[in-house]
């Protein structure tokens, strides 16, 4: 039986080293033995994106991306979103354990008392122009919070840890609401606590002068779904980042504002409004054909936005529950025409050869976009549609990060590629002491 170690011969040198393999990994660090002459710093591993390095061991979320899997501690996706709830899948990503009927009600309680914020928020916000975008409102409040809670900052203190990070997740709807009203011109509305999770973020969002706002139950149903399809993705580039700024043992607040300026961007959370972008542009189906023809040569920079993924090499499991929970979706708020563009889109697609040899498949954007828009929420807000339930898997790979004792500060190394050392001319002069001459 072979050692479960990598064989390593530098050419350079003539010598052989001996590499330790745990699943299915090598420590990069192992690689700085390998040197040409004594005084060498060592050989580093070049990964530019981190296309094929793991920064962390992780027990909360696997991605399967050739078997097309998702799995939030072990249940699979597709399960969760047609028995759990959100707030069950944020305790099952924080804790490691689906929770007992007695332990959920404790959780819901325990969430659904926090989910007010200091009215000096509302100052804050208030504060930002009237068209500021909802996620930059959202995210700097986020990371305001901070000076609310100072006491944050003991980031080895569980209770203390465990008492933010159920702030966090509470909050996350109201400020997000919040944002929201601002950006239309509406007076805010607080929290109803007699509402579900998902129901009191619409009665926040939707609310005018009826004494009370009740949601309808496919609607609220349909976004729990939506938030639990989006708590967790592995070691995405907003996920890295909560645990990049984390390790610096920062406060949760100021860390989820760092991941949702990450998320912020067009290539992360951006993504379902350039699927909305693509498919208006199309009009129709009979121009189905004929962008995917321009798509494959190349013309005027057409691209096939909501397919393809960094990890998925096969359908989106996310997908698929949402391409069906957009037909229940639009039997309350009516048909979306630009659905049956993306269905004709999706079914010439995955007939041609040309995307079917780059196994682009429709991801979890491709029709999240379509719901949200049904819903009445405009583009501009989905981004932070997103940052409200991955809140709660930012947070669970926070806590795993703090108690891991592998994990440092994050500090990545670099292959210098600069000039050499080079002096400065004897004849300059000092541009302070110039200035000071004067």
């Amino acid at each position: 039986m072979s050692k479960n170690t990598l064989t390593i011969t530098d050419n350079r040198t003539g010598k052989t080293y001996e590499l330790p393999i745990t699943d299915d990994t090598i420590r990069t660090a192992d690689l700085r033995q390998i040197k040409v002459a004594d005084d060498d710093f060592g050989m580093m591993g070049y990964d530019p994106a981190f296309l094929n390095t793991a920064s962390c061991r992780s027990a909360i979320t696997l991605i399967d991306g050739d078997k097309g899997i998702l799995r939030y501690r072990g249940y699979p996706i597709e399960q969760l979103a047609e028995k759990s709830s959100y707030l069950e899948c944020a305790y099952l990503l924080l804790h490691g354990e689906l929770p007992t009927e007695a332990q959920l009600k404790s959780w819901v309680d325990l969430i659904t008392t926090h989910t007010f914020v200091h009215e000096n928020v509302k100052s804050f916000i208030q504060g930002f122009r009237y068209d500021a975008h909802p996620m930059g409102v959202f995210l700097s409040t986020i990371g305001a919070l901070s000076t609310f809670y100072p006491e944050a900052k003991k980031v080895h203190d569980k209770q203390v840890r465990m008492l933010n990070v159920v702030r966090l997740i509470a909050k996350v709807p109201t400020i997000a609401a919040m944002s929201y009203r601002h950006s239309m011109g509406f007076p805010f509305v607080y929290p109803d606590n007699e509402l579900s999770f998902a129901g009191n973020f619409l009665a926040m969002i939707r609310k005018m002068a009826e004494p009370r706002y009740k949601p309808n139950k496919v609607l609220e149903r349909a976004l729990d779904v939506l938030f639990i399809l989006h708590a967790d993705h592995e070691q995405n580039c907003s996920t890295s980042t909560m645990r990049a700024a984390g390790s610096s043992l920062v406060d949760p607040y100021s860390a989820v504002a760092a991941a949702s300026a990450a998320l912020y961007g067009p290539l992360h959370g951006g993504a379902n409004e350039a699927v909305l972008r693509m498919l208006t542009e199309i009009g129709s189906i009979h121009n189905v054909p004929t962008f995917v023809k321009e798509v494959k040569e190349g013309k005027g920079e057409k691209k096939l936005m909501g397919f393809g993924h960094r990890v998925y090499k096969n359908y989106d499991p996310r997908a698929k529950v949402i391409k069906r929970l957009a037909e229940e979706v639009f039997e309350v708020t009516g048909r979306n025409p630009l659905l049956d563009i993306a269905i004709e889109l999706e079914r010439i697609a995955l007939q041609d050869d040309y995307f079917i040899k780059r196994k682009l498949y429709p991801n979890v954007d491709f029709y999240s976009g379509l719901i949200y828009q049904a819903m009445g929420f405009p583009t501009d807000f989905f981004t932070v549609l997103f940052a409200i339930p991955r809140t709660s898997g930012w947070l669970a790979q926070w806590c795993e990060m703090l108690d891991d004792s592998e994990q440092k500060i994050a500090r990545p190394r670099q292959v210098y590629t600069g000039s050499a050392k080079r002096d400065l001319p004897e004849s300059r002069h000092n541009p302070f002491e110039l200035e000071r001459s004067r």
